[in-house]
């Protein structure tokens, strides 16, 4: 890393990362060109790096991925988690692998410049990890030029003059326009996704602030007929579809911003005794609507491989289990601002950090990490069993 007074472009560089603060980071572009803005964050899984870059949760983020090998299992339909606004970008040390999966139906390359979406190979990764631990996610520009040719202050000027994730409303740009019955089943090797039936009963009504596909296939596989709605879909629209229970999904963005209007259609669920569970965005939500409050962390966290343990009451003879999840948020609860009635029911190993509550009274509970994986893990699937088996 160099800072930009003094960094002219070494040969070869067709790509550029341009932080906030002036630093300056070169290397090889992919993938579409041009230049977007966002949050640099990184993440640690090892696999799945389709369906990070397809999470509505990273939008307007550039993931900067720990694992040096990406691209080798290509990409393919199946396994985008959504269609709609995502990550800008993807920074990897290595040049992108070839493909070398049954599965593959591209490459990553060109699937990355089909979307639109802009990568930067050849970077001292871990490097620009410990920056991110040691100073916090920087807001930064990414840009490709296959000439080499970036107008580096203006690029600069982009970045100092982007807000950044803290107070943004996103979940507006990346919720679905219109009530939809999903009818999506579970994926099956040699078959791919069945359909849903669409039985009577339970029905969950799933609010869509940013929602991964993964997660409506697992609520089918758990039991569920599910409607989706948009983001600001109102209570009485809710109700009018009868639903035994109600589903807050993942997002991007800041919580407080988006609970400007979610946060009133959450605590008007509870008042009528709905069942409800969150998952990320709709876990700080949920907490936000009990009286909690929530905060933008230092570096986030975002991987398939974090440890997360059971506290509190109810769990039995799980008490104390760990479990290891698949995350992605840089906002979390303040478990000290948790008010009465509402349990800490998980937290995170590596720092402590609330990952999951439950109101007393309530058919409600929520946990920060993902329990559909995709990619990661499949420890946490009972979750769904769990919200699914109390709609009866």
């Amino acid at each position: 890393m160099a800072f930009l007074a003094s960094s002219p472009a070494p040969k070869g560089a067709t790509g550029v990362l341009v932080l906030a603060d002036g630093t300056i980071v070169w290397g090889r572009g992919f993938g579409a060109t041009g230049s977007a803005v966002g949050e640099v964050c990184f993440n640690t899984a090892m696999t799945g790096y389709q369906e990070v870059m397809t999470d509505p949760s990273y939008a307007a983020q550039i993931v900067t991925f720990t694992f040096p090998h990406i691209g080798n299992v290509g990409t393919n339909d199946e396994d985008i988690e959504s269609v709609v606004e995502s990550a800008v970008g993807c920074i990897v040390r290595e040049d992108v692998t070839v493909q070398s999966n049954f599965r593959s139906e591209a490459e990553f390359v060109e699937w990355m410049a089909k979307l639109g979406k802009i990568g930067l190979a050849g970077v001292d990764t871990r490097a620009l990890t410990r920056r991110i631990r040691s100073a916090g996610a920087p807001n930064a520009v990414i840009a490709h030029d296959p000439n080499g040719n970036f107008d580096l202050d203006a690029l600069l000027q982009r970045g100092q003059e982007w807000p950044g994730l803290e107070g943004m409303d996103l979940a507006v740009r990346v919720s679905r326009e219109k009530q939809e019955n999903w009818e999506g089943g579970y994926w099956t090797l040699g078959k791919g996704y069945g359909r849903a039936p669409r039985k009577e009963k339970p029905h969950v009504v799933a609010i869509d602030y940013g929602s991964k596909d993964n997660i409506f296939r697992n609520l089918v596989k758990a039991g569920a007929r599910v409607t989706v709605v948009p983001a600001k879909t109102s209570l009485e629209d809710i109700m009018a579809l009868d639903p035994d229970g109600v589903f807050l999904s993942n997002g991007p963005g800041d919580p407080a911003a988006t609970g400007e209007y979610a946060v009133p259609v959450i605590k008007a669920l509870l008042d009528k005794d709905v069942p409800l569970f969150g998952i990320c965005l709709g876990h700080q939500m949920l907490a936000l609507a009990a009286g909690a409050k929530t905060a933008k962390m230092h570096q986030g966290h975002r991987g398939a491989n974090h440890p997360v343990q059971r506290v509190g009451e109810g769990w039995g003879e799980s008490t104390g289990l760990v479990e290891i999840t698949s995350m992605n948020h840089g906002f979390a609860v303040d478990a000290d601002t948790l008010p009465e009635g509402v349990e800490q029911t998980h937290v995170s190993l590596f720092d402590g950090s609330n990952c999951g509550i439950s109101i007393s009274g309530k058919k409600a509970f929520g946990v920060q990490y993902h329990p559909e994986a995709s990619p990661g893990p499949q420890d946490s699937f009972y979750l769904f069993e769990k919200f699914v088996g109390m709609l009866g």
